[in-house]
C-alpha cells in the first residue's frame, strides 16, 4: 500500500520507516512535491494532527498520515505542548527549545513530564486517529547525541538514560511515537480498506 507519510523531518521518517518495514511503500512531502509548510493552526495536538493530513488529502489526492507530537510538562501548565517545535521561537531550534525549558522549569521541583504523539490516517476519505504516549521527566543536563528534540533532557519513566542515550531501536521500543504507530501499523494489517 502506498501511503504519504506528511513529513519533511528526516528523523521521523528514520524512526518510522524502521517500524513500518517494507510492507508499505512510504512517499514524503518532498516526493509529492509539496512544500508547503502546513498550518499547524489548532490548540491540540490532535487537531493539528488532523488538519496536516486533511491538508495532504485534499490537495494531492493521496491517502496519508501525519502526525503530531509535544511534550507536556505539567509544572509549566502544559507547556511547551502543541508549540513544542516553536517553543523559543519560529527558528525551531531544538537547542533553543531545551534551553527555554529548562529556564522556565527552573524554579520548579516537579520535573514529570510526557511525550504525547497523535496520528491521523486518512483513507478514502474516512479518517482515524491513534495515540502513544510516555511518561517521564526532565532533567538539566543534557545527555546523549542521538534522537532529536527534547531527548536530550528526557528520562523515561523506569529508566536512567535519556532518549537522546538510547539507541534507534530501544528508544523504538517504548516511545510514544513508537506506541502510536503500532496502533496505526496493527490497524493497517488488520482492516480490510
Amino acid at each position: 500500500m502506498k501511503l504519504c507519510f506528511a513529513t519533511n523531518n528526516k528523523h521521523k521518517l528514520k524512526e518510522i520507516q524502521a517500524l513500518l518495514g517494507d510492507q508499505f511503500e512510504l512517499v514524503t512531502l518532498q516526493d509529492i512535491g509539496c512544500d508547503t509548510d502546513i498550518p499547524e493552526p489548532f490548540d491540540t495536538i490532535s487537531e493539528n494532527s488532523r488538519e496536516k493530513a486533511r491538508y495532504v488529502h485534499d490537495h494531492y489526492g493521496i491517502d496519508c498520515f501525519a502526525d503530531d507530537t509535544g511534550l507536556i510538562v505539567g509544572a509549566l501548565n502544559g507547556e511547551p505542548g502543541v508549540k513544542s517545535a516553536r517553543y523559543a521561537g519560529e527558528q525551531r531550534n531544538s537547542q533553543d527549545n531545551i534551553n527555554l525549558l529548562i529556564k522556565n522549569l527552573s524554579s520548579h521541583e516537579n520535573h514529570y513530564a510526557h511525550f504525547l504523539t497523535v496520528i491521523t490516517l486518512v483513507i478514502n476519505g474516512v479518517y482515524q486517529q491513534f495515540e502513544g504516549s510516555v511518561e517521564g521527566r526532565i532533567i538539566f543536563d543534557q545527555r546523549g547525541n542521538n534522537g532529536f528534540g527534547y531527548d536530550p533532557v528526557f528520562v523515561p519513566e523506569g529508566f536512567e538514560q535519556t532518549f537522546a542515550e538510547m539507541t534507534l531501536e530501544d528508544k523504538s521500543a517504548l516511545s510514544h511515537r513508537a506506541r502510536a504507530f503500532a496502533k496505526l501499523v496493527h490497524f493497517l494489517k488488520n482492516t480490510s480498506i
